[in-house]
C-alpha cells in the first residue's frame, strides 16, 4: 500500500475522522490494479490476468494473493480510519477453485468483523463470467496510527 491520503467523509458515513483513501502501491500498479468501489461497506477493484499468469498460463496464485491481500487490507485500513487508527495484515488464507486464463479478474473484499481491534475479510476474486477464482480471508490489527 502506498502513504495513506485522505478524501472527505461521505454524507452515509458521518464520523469523528475522515475516511483514507485508498493509494495503488507499486507492486498494484505493475500488476494492474484498479479501483472501482471503496467505503467501509466494500472494496472492489479488477486486475487483468495478462501479465500476472504463471509459466502455464494461469492466473498466478501468488498474484491472486497479492492483490486479495491488498484489497482486503484496504478495506480494514478504510474501517480502522473512521476510529482514527490505521491497519496491518496479522493473517491471510486463500482457497483456489479454479483457474483464470484471460480477461480480468474482479476482486471484492467485504466484512465479516468490523472490532475496535481487529477486522476479518472475505475477499471474493470472480472471473468474467463471476465464477469464483479464489476466496481470501484476511484478519487485520488496528492500531495508532504513528506520525
Amino acid at each position: 500500500m502506498g502513504a495513506p491520503s485522505q478524501k472527505d467523509a461521505s454524507s452515509e458515513h458521518e464520523h469523528a475522522h475522515e475516511l483514507w483513501k485508498i493509494t495503488l502501491g507499486e507492486l498494484d500498479e505493475k500488476m494492474g490494479v484498479k479501483i472501482l468501489e471503496e467505503s467501509v461497506e466494500r472494496v472492489v477493484a479488477t486486475m487483468p490476468v495478462e501479465g500476472n499468469r504463471q509459466s502455464f498460463g494461469l492466473l498466478h496464485g501468488g498474484a491472486s494473493l497479492a492483490v486479495g491481500e491488498a484489497v482486503g487490507s484496504w478495506a480494514a485500513v478504510i474501517h480502522a480510519s473512521t476510529m482514527g487508527k490505521t491497519a496491518v495484515g496479522v493473517d491471510v488464507s486463500a482457497t483456489h477453485h479454479r483457474s483464470g486464463r484471460e480477461g480480468q479478474v474482479t476482486i471484492t473484499a467485504t466484512p465479516i468483523h468490523l472490532g475496535g481491534t481487529l477486522t476479518t475479510h472475505e475477499v471474493v476474486i470472480t472471473n468474467e463470467a463471476g465464477q469464483r477464482l479464489c476466496t481470501l480471508r484476511i484478519t487485520n490489527l488496528l492500531m495508532r496510527r504513528h506520525k
